[in-house]
């Protein structure tokens, strides 16, 4: 069998050139006409439309030349009725030309505005990188997707943070949300990102790791914090340990909401949950170590409040539960895509805070369901021993 042949995408330069056609055909048709009609109809005016309609899809180039054609057609029209002398043609010439440089103008600054916005989206992606490193398809016994909405434009970053690393025999997790959004809120952000990639390999407990990520929130909020804002500067976290073997998840909350337990068949369940203040308002804080079921078949979803805080044309906040319900069964990436979709639809396009989602799942053992239920009396004895 031969091999289909595929068709070579077109390239933007040859498009750009195929539309050229229209403005020239356009200057061809005026010219031609108004040298044929009498004397006291006068069509060289609507010749500036050519460079008009050249600025839609071309550069200043372009839009100068079709410009200096459309001029050169004006003048050639004024040659053929009497002259270029006379008063009329001098305006017509005179007003082509001064709309044509206000064009190229236009142009030359709707391109700069463009660079100038393309450099901040590449700074931005940049940065989503160096601090929001992309977390993988597959960690331990976890299939991973997550999705990122910055609430300001142009940003691709903000307040919301998530990362995963892979410790010894378990999978750790972080999701948070530092006050404040879009890009004043990196500082912060890089701060408790940083504290957990340094720390999450050197605590055996999640207990420990969150007094350390307590510490470092805390630290910075006294070094850093302005006069005005005291008191002001704090995150709310939600850590989670995925052990590798036992079906189970062990997490701790500090201010964060609960994440959402997705089952085969439309089964939604909402893990119970003891959490403390958020990071950095209470040091100190005793923190409590939540222990339920997660079976392999199951998927983990962990969101921030920009999700279910988001709100529609008449204030009703977005149902998270309601509608994942439909996709428990869908894989962690296409779970993802109907969240986007479906959240950006009920906010109308735009999100007033940044939201995060991270959707884990974990792959299908050899093990039995109810060995599940004993981990999780173990792990809750030891958690209440501890």
């Amino acid at each position: 069998m031969r091999p289909r042949l595929r068709a070579l995408p077109r390239r933007p330069w040859q498009s750009t050139h195929a539309l050229l056609l229209l403005p020239v055909v356009l200057i061809v048709v005026i010219t031609v006409v108004d040298m044929q009609t009498p004397l006291n109809v006068h069509l060289g005016p609507a010749l500036v439309i050519a460079p008009a309609i050249t600025l839609s899809f071309a550069g200043t180039r372009a839009t100068a030349a079709v410009g200096v054609l459309a001029l050169a057609a004006q003048i050639l029209i004024g040659f053929t009725h009497g002259g270029i002398g006379t008063s009329n043609h001098v305006v017509q010439i005179i007003t082509l030309a001064v709309l044509s440089v206000i064009l190229v103008v236009y142009s030359a600054l709707r391109e700069r505005h463009r660079a100038q916005l393309a450099q901040v989206r590449t700074v931005a992606e940049a940065a989503q990188h160096v601090l929001m490193w992309p977390l993988p398809e597959q960690i331990g016994p976890l299939r991973i997707a997550s999705l990122y909405l910055a609430a300001e434009d142009e940003a691709q970053i903000g307040g919301d943070l998530y990362a995963a690393t892979l410790c010894e025999g378990a999978v750790r997790v972080l999701i948070g949300d530092v006050r404040g959004k879009g890009l004043p809120a990196i500082g912060e952000a890089a701060l408790l990102l940083s504290a957990f990639r340094e720390s999450a390999h050197r605590h055996g407990s999640l207990a420990h790791l969150v007094d350390t990520l307590e510490q470092s929130v805390t630290r910075y909020s006294a070094d850093l914090e302005p006069e005005e804002e005291a008191g002001e500067r704090f995150a709310t976290a939600l850590l989670v340990e995925i052990p590798d073997r036992d079906p189970i998840t062990r997490m701790t909350s500090s201010g964060h909401p609960p994440p959402l337990l997705l089952s085969p068949g439309h089964a939604v369940t909402v893990p119970s949950l003891h959490p403390s203040p958020p990071l950095g308002v209470h040091a100190g804080a005793e923190h409590t170590l939540d222990v339920f079921s997660f079976e392999p078949g199951d998927t983990l979803l962990l969101y921030t409040d920009g999700v279910v805080e988001a709100r529609d044309a008449q204030g009703r906040f977005y149902p998270l539960a309601d509608r994942v319900a439909r996709w428990t069964d869908d894989s962690p990436e296409a779970l993802m895509h109907h969240i986007r979709r479906d959240l950006l639809a009920h906010v109308g396009g735009r999100l007033g805070d940044d939201a995060a989602l991270i959707a884990l799942h974990r792959t299908p053992v050899e093990r039995r369901r109810h060995h599940g239920r004993d981990a999780v009396r173990q792990a809750t004895a030891t958690a209440e021993h501890r």
